[in-house]
């Protein structure tokens, strides 16, 4: 096919006009037929450098230093993260393992239902900020690595291994006292209600004007809370229909306000502190939180005890089929990184490379200790001399 100089004129200048075209799709690492491109690396780093608590904690910019020691740690965990992957895409692929919308659609109506409903997964993908179609491809990969992980043999539990584990591990299943509460939600927060203001390019609000802003806000939202309260006082049965009406907690306010049992340690201590002293089915008042003010009701008590193993049964069933599947994707792993042609086209992101820079950098911080303790390593594994 043929290609006109103006075509090629114009498709040159669209690369040097994005100034990223070539360089994303730059291959780094070749995969028997499979190409692992900048774009793909720079994707999956960015979302490790945001999900880090490491990270986070270090303060600053991971990128601009490239050969400091949390960097290269990211940097190698996601280029054994996308070389895995590929891996086992390509061993899905060849099993003929295929992953239809409904497939997904049904496991996400199932993680809805464990959850609690659409809006507390809305609210859970919203706080750890993945969006719906990031969240689908996840299920998508899921449920297609738990496919592939069935070839490799046997990952159902029976009862008898659920019931060994429990067993086992009865001290896990041991709990405080808890209470079971709901609650009504007036949300406010005075930091982010600043940011808020502050952010509108069209504030002309003065500092003294802005804080009056503020304290206006909170005081209409600590009535409203101290109104509904004192309705609920003379009839606590109108919780779940005030609840609808005026609650911003969407996670639990599709169950009627209802939070489940919980321990003290499980809410923040304003909360629980108010919750755990308060008589079942009553409304006795408002709590502020950082979250803003709440209007609640204790429904239940459970004394401390053990959770029956029936109860705890499909938990460990879903642990123990995660464990045996991890197990199993890794020998696949295994499996395929020996008959597989891998080529680093920028040797840079060798692993091998990336963990000698590492060991020049813990052999830095250390004043030699990494080199010592392999050497040492080295002669405990040496056959000794006769």
């Amino acid at each position: 096919m043929k290609i006109s100089k103006i075509a090629v004129t114009l498709l040159l200048s669209s690369v040097l006009l994005t100034g990223c075209g070539l360089k994303s799709n730059q291959a780094l690492i070749k995969i028997n037929d499979t190409i692992i491109t900048q774009k793909d690396f720079d994707k999956l780093m960015d979302t490790q450098i945001s999900n880090s608590p490491l990270v986070q904690m270090s303060g600053g910019d991971l990128k601009k230093d490239k050969d400091g020691f949390l960097y290269l740690m990211t940097e190698q965990r996601v280029v054994n993260q996308l070389i895995i992957q590929s891996l086992l895409d390509q061993e899905a692929e060849a099993h003929g393992i295929k992953v239809s919308k409904d497939d997904v659609n049904q496991e996400i109506k199932n993680i809805m239902d464990k959850m609690g409903g659409k809006d507390r997964l809305m609210d859970a993908l919203k706080q750890n900020g993945i969006s719906i179609s990031q969240f689908k491809k996840d299920v998508e990969i899921q449920i297609r690595m738990r496919r592939l992980a069935a070839t490799a043999g046997k990952t159902e539990v029976s009862e008898k291994e659920a019931k060994d584990f429990y067993n086992k591990n009865i001290k896990q299943f041991k709990h405080g006292e808890q209470v079971r509460a709901s609650h009504i939600l007036i949300s406010f927060n005075a930091d982010q209600l600043k940011e808020e203001i502050t952010s509108d390019p069209k504030n002309k609000l003065t500092e003294e004007e802005i804080k009056a802003k503020i304290e206006k806000t909170e005081a209409e939202k600590k009535a409203l809370a101290e109104k509904i309260a004192e309705e609920l006082k003379a009839d606590t049965s109108k919780f779940a229909q005030y609840v609808k009406k005026y609650s911003e907690d969407p996670g639990s306010a599709e169950q009627g306000g209802d939070l489940g049992f919980f321990e003290k340690d499980r809410m923040v201590p304003e909360f629980s502190k108010a919750v755990f002293s308060a008589k079942p089915n009553t409304a006795p008042g408002v709590i502020k939180t950082p979250f803003g003010y709440h209007v609640f009701i204790v429904t239940d008590r459970m004394e401390a005890g053990t959770v029956p193993f029936e109860k705890a049964k499909a938990d460990i069933e879903a642990y123990l089929q995660n464990q045996k599947e991890v197990r199993a994707l890794d020998d696949i792993t295994q499996a395929a990184k020996k008959k597989a042609t891998i080529e680093f086209v920028d040797e840079s992101y060798n692993p091998e490379v990336i963990n000698k820079k590492l060991h020049n950098q813990v052999n830095d911080l250390t004043g030699g200790a990494k080199d010592k303790a392999d050497k040492a390593e080295a002669a405990k594994k040496a056959p000794a001399k006769k």
